[in-house]
């Protein structure tokens, strides 16, 4: 995924689905300037990590 993505996915009104190592995650953050995004993993609200916007991918 690109960076403009990730924004578009952040800003969206919809539900639409990232994976991250093949885990459901949530964007919190993105950091445009460095390619990187916040991210929560699952449901658990204390599994937040940073990763690269190229690692995240659209899907289910």
């Amino acid at each position: 995924m690109n960076t403009k993505r990730a924004l578009e996915i952040y800003h969206s009104k919809e539900q639409i689905g990232v994976q991250w190592n093949g885990e459901p995650v949530w964007i919190e953050h993105v950091d445009e300037a460095n390619g990187m995004a916040t991210v929560q993993v699952g449901s658990r609200p204390t599994d937040v990590q940073t990763v690269a916007v190229d690692a995240l991918s659209e899907g289910d």
